[in-house]
């Protein structure tokens, strides 16, 4: 059965990232992705989450609650363009971006493709071999198609021996379903 981009871009994350590796929620949202990071790395691992928004922190802060490997995760209340300050010289293994705009909040506050590839060029350079970034494109709001193109374009123009780019999107269904693009270092 084919997957959700969703579903997809976790079990791309799940096979290369293990217990005690350092990644990336560049976009924490309602912190589903922040907790399934917190997951696989584990109480040893490291997750850094970003986000403008403060609901998106205190959302990701209940959601985290429960569960023992919170103690992993770092919520930055700042945006992802701003990454390579908190990495310093650190690697990563993965990293995660949902674009668009927060679920049931404001859909004036979006990703915008100028501080998308700012961060994607800090993961790059931190990425480690055999590592990956997933990003998920939301494009059916306004300056959504703007920042698919950008990031297709960008993904596109990565070096073929450095990097693997896949996509992946239904193409017959409504609504614009979401693109998957998936940048896997060599």
């Amino acid at each position: 059965m084919l997957k959700t981009a969703m579903r997809y871009s976790h079990e791309l994350l799940s096979e290369v990232v293990v217990t005690g590796d350092h990644v990336v929620d560049a976009t924490m949202g309602n912190g589903h992705d922040t907790l399934f990071l917190a997951q696989l790395v584990g109480e040893n691992g490291k997750v850094d989450a970003f986000d403008i928004q403060e609901a998106a922190l205190l959302a990701t802060k209940e959601k985290l609650a429960p569960f023992p490997e919170k103690k992993a995760v770092h919520l930055h209340l700042d945006g992802h363009e701003n990454v390579a300050e908190y990495l310093q010289e650190e690697k990563i293994k993965a990293a995660i971006f949902n674009l668009g705009y927060l679920p049931k909040s404001d859909k004036q506050v979006i990703t915008l493709p100028q501080t998308t590839k700012k961060a994607l060029d800090a993961l790059l350079a931190h990425l480690l071999p055999k590592g990956r970034i997933v990003v998920v494109c939301y494009y059916g709001h306004s300056g959504g198609q703007a920042e698919l193109d950008a990031i297709k374009t960008y993904c596109q123009q990565l070096p073929q021996k450095q990097y693997n780019v896949l996509a992946y999107q239904f193409i017959n269904q409504k609504n614009q379903p979401p693109v998957l693009f998936c940048i896997e270092a060599k």
